[in-house]
């Protein structure tokens, strides 16, 4: 069998093995595929005249890949026929016969039409490699999906690479000793206070592994999700990792509308034993744990409060570091509140540019209006309430009245379908003629039975009549 030589076949596998974190089997598979596409480039320009090929043309042929003397031949599956149509997927029964006499028509056999390396030509030898390339990507990425799927939503450890228009190209990896992996860190998952540098190393996020062929990093990282700050609480405080205190909801905000406001975190906690402080055991002594979390994410603001079943008390603790003066749960249906705070802690309740509020109403989803308790009209704001609430009672009364009238014309509609349904099909189908004969038949029947009645009748009158002349006499 010929065989086309590759010098140095053995050594470039290990180097691209090596350089791409390939095994050496999947960059044979590659190399094989791209052998492949190049000879059928080779025989597309040698059957320029036979018009376009389609997808499954070339899938009787194969690249065997001989790496021990450094080449590779290739091999085609043709069928036995007595007459060929088709050179590359037939062979003459005459021809097989020459050399095994048992052969039948019908049968296949693997040939090899490996073509002289004069033959290959330029332009397949550039079709192999463009394909090669492609190839060893999609293992890459292939690998890749595969090392890192079980690992979305973690925290990984990642050093700056370089910068790619408003991006950070970070090399991660997926545990001790694993190579590195190239992830993307885009504009709106960084935050204003990081100093990305080169060789800078942080701590971030792993959202989303992209899967199929684009080009780019496949992997997402953030440093803004609020998965990141739930990690290194659990990371701090030996307390979450056992499950003795559980973080029941965040709410984060990590880059805000306005430069002037700064990155805030708020996050519920609770616990089940009376003896813990799930706040405290958060904060830790002086406030070391915390420290630690506000350090890695470079001094954003958290605001650490105990979580509640009770809106009230829950809302109340959710506007830390205000003093709540009462909550007044106006429409418990619509997740509406009235905060009532003093005057002096009106700024403090809403926030910069309102944003312990929103991040207070994001983490209890209520909706919450803070009120001065001082100016608090609680008539007006009662009066108020009842009109808004007998609006959605009308409105829902409405839609409801709707709902009943299209089920009624819906039900009317079906049933005047049915009913000239039943009249068209009375109409369009007559009775059989069997039918027609049982009719008559019975209707005979009938007037046989009349008959029969008439005829025991006059019998017994006729009897009735002699008995009476009898008695006479």
């Amino acid at each position: 069998m010929s065989m086309v030589p590759l010098p140095g076949l053995r050594e470039m596998i290990e180097s691209i093995s090596r350089e791409r974190n390939l095994p050496k089997t999947a960059v044979q598979a590659a190399l094989k595929e791209a052998l492949l596409k190049g000879y059928e480039r080779y025989r597309r320009t040698q059957r320029m005249d036979s018009g376009s090929f389609d997808e499954e043309y070339f899938a009787n042929f194969e690249v065997e890949l001989d790496v021990e003397e450094e080449g590779f031949r290739v091999l085609a599956t043709k069928t036995i026929v007595e007459s060929v149509d088709n050179p590359d997927h037939q062979i003459a029964l005459q021809e097989v016969q020459e050399v095994a006499a048992e052969a039948q028509t019908g049968d296949t056999v693997v040939l090899d039409v490996t073509p002289d390396q004069g033959e290959f030509g330029r332009m397949a030898a550039i079709q192999t490699k463009q394909v090669l390339s492609q190839k060893l990507r999609d293992q890459q990425r292939k690998l890749v999906q595969e090392e890192f799927q079980d690992l979305e939503s973690t925290v990984l450890q990642a050093r700056v690479l370089r910068f790619e228009r408003q991006s950070v190209i970070m090399a991660v990896s997926s545990g001790f000793g694993q190579p590195e992996v190239e992830a993307e860190l885009p504009k709106r998952e960084q935050l204003p206070n990081d100093n990305y540098r080169a060789n800078a190393t942080f701590k971030v996020y792993l959202k989303r592994v992209s899967e199929g062929s684009h080009r780019g990093p496949q992997l997402l990282v953030s440093r803004a999700d609020a998965g990141l700050v739930v990690y290194l609480f659990a990371n701090e405080v030996p307390e979450i990792e056992d499950e003795v205190v559980r973080v029941v909801a965040i709410a984060r905000e990590a880059n805000p509308p306005s430069r002037s406001v700064g990155p805030r975190t708020k996050i519920a906690v609770d616990t089940l034993e009376r003896d813990v402080d799930p706040v405290g055991a958060c904060i830790g002594a002086r406030g070391s744990r915390i420290q630690v979390v506000v350090n890695e994410l470079r001094g954003e603001k958290i605001d650490v409060i105990r979580w509640s079943p009770d809106p009230s008390t829950y809302i109340a603790n959710a506007l830390s570091p205000a003093r709540v003066d009462e909550v007044r749960l106006v429409d418990p249906e619509g997740r509406q509140a009235h905060v009532l705070v003093a005057e002096d802690q009106l700024s403090l309740a809403i926030g910069k540019e309102g944003q312990n509020v929103r991040l207070a109403a994001r983490l209890t989803n209520w909706k919450i209006d803070i009120k001065d308790s001082a100016k608090y009209d609680y008539d007006a704001e009662d009066q108020k309430i009842a009109a808004i609430l007998a609006q959605k009672q009308l409105a829902a009364q409405e839609d409801f009245s709707d709902e009943e009238e299209d089920d009624f014309d819906s039900e009317t509609e079906a049933l005047e379908s049915e009913v000239a349904a039943a009249e068209a099909l009375e109409t369009e189908s007559p009775l059989p003629d069997e039918t027609e004969a049982e009719y008559s038949d019975e209707e005979e029947l009938d007037e046989e039975f009349e008959e029969e009645d008439e005829f025991e009748e006059d019998e017994e009158f006729e009897e009735d009549e002699e008995f009476e002349e009898g008695d006479l006499d």
